[in-house]
C-alpha cells in the first residue's frame, strides 16, 4: 500500500514525534491550537479513532502490518504508515512498543465544565493528581465503575500522556473530562460552580467528622461530586472545609489509607450506588 513506509532514516522529521520530543513538546506542538498525543497498542488506538481523534501516523513493527494493523492501513489510506522491524523500533522509540504499534493523533479541544456536568448524576473531581499511573488507573475505575465524568485542577497530570493513556486502557476516551480553567479557582470557585449545578460535595479524607462511605444520606445524594486528593498530601483544608461532606472508607489493621488510585476505585464502587 502507498501510505505505508520502510524506515531509512532514524533523523528523519516525521519521527521526531515518536522518537525526540517529549510529553509536554508534543502537548504544545501546534500552540496555540492543541497538541499531539501519542495512542499505544492496536486496542487503545481503536478506542480512540472511535472518539473521534483524527491520526497524524501509525509506527508500526513489520510483523504487524498484515495482521492488527492492516485494519487502520486499510481505512486510514492517507496516513502514513511508517514502519521497521523490531530491534530498530525499540531502538528509535527507547522502548518496546506494546503489542508493536503506536499511533499520533492530534489532541481536540476540550469541553467546558459547564458541558462535562451536564445531566451528569456522579462525577469525580481530581486535585493536583501527579502520577500519571494514578490518573490512568482513576479513569479506569471511573469508567468502569459507573462514574460519569471527570474534572481536574491544573495541578494534574494530562490525562493524554502516554502512560495515563496505557495504564487506563483507552478509557480516557470514554468517559467525559476537561481540566478546570483558568476563570475557576480552586477550590473556592470551583466548588461554588458545582454547587449552582446541583451537586453536593463529597471530599475523601479521614477527618474527626468524616462520615463512612456507606452512610445513607450521602448514597441518596441525587448528584455527587467526589473530590479525591494528590498522593502523599491529599486534599488541602480549603477543599475539605468548603465540602458538603467529608467521606471516609473504614479500614481494618491501623491502616490509615490507601493509595488515591485504590481509594478511587472503592469510592466509585459505592457512591455510584443507589
Amino acid at each position: 500500500m502507498s501510505n505505508i513506509i520502510e524506515i531509512t532514516d532514524f533523523k528523519a522529521p516525521e519521527l521526531d514525534i515518536y522518537a525526540r520530543l517529549s510529553e509536554v513538546q508534543l502537548f504544545h506542538y501546534y500552540e496555540p491550537q492543541e497538541g499531539i498525543f501519542i495512542a499505544e497498542s492496536p486496542k487503545v488506538i481503536k478506542t480512540a479513532l472511535e472518539a473521534g481523534y483524527e491520526p497524524i501516523s501509525f509506527l508500526v513493527e513489520h510483523k504487524h502490518l498484515d495482521t492488527q494493523a492492516k485494519e487502520f492501513i486499510t481505512l486510514y489510506k492517507d496516513t502514513p504508515v511508517y514502519t521497521a522491524e523490531f530491534d530498530i523500533l525499540t531502538k528509535l522509540t527507547g522502548f518496546q512498543l506494546t503489542r508493536g504499534m503506536l499511533c499520533a493523533m492530534y489532541r481536540k479541544k476540550l469541553p467546558s465544565v459547564e458541558a462535562i456536568c451536564r445531566d451528569k448524576k456522579r462525577i469525580v473531581i481530581l486535585e493536583n493528581v501527579m502520577n500519571p499511573t494514578n490518573i490512568g488507573a482513576i479513569f479506569r475505575s471511573a469508567a468502569a465503575l459507573n462514574m460519569d465524568a471527570v474534572l481536574l485542577s491544573k495541578g494534574c497530570t494530562n490525562p493524554l500522556y502516554r502512560r495515563s493513556i496505557r495504564v487506563s486502557m483507552g478509557t480516557v476516551f470514554q468517559i467525559p473530562w476537561t481540566f478546570l480553567d483558568a476563570s475557576i479557582s480552586w477550590p473556592k470557585d470551583g466548588i461554588q460552580k458545582l454547587r449552582t449545578f446541583g451537586y453536593k460535595t463529597a471530599a475523601m479524607a479521614l477527618t474527626d467528622d468524616s462520615v463512612r462511605i456507606d452512610d445513607q444520606k450521602l448514597l441518596s445524594e441525587n448528584q455527587l461530586a467526589v473530590i479525591l486528593g494528590t498522593e502523599g498530601d491529599g486534599l488541602s483544608q480549603e477543599t475539605i472545609d468548603s465540602c458538603d461532606y467529608t467521606v471516609k472508607i473504614p479500614m481494618a489493621h491501623g491502616v490509615d489509607s490507601l493509595n488515591v488510585a485504590a481509594a478511587s476505585a472503592v469510592a466509585f464502587w459505592q457512591l455510584s450506588r443507589k
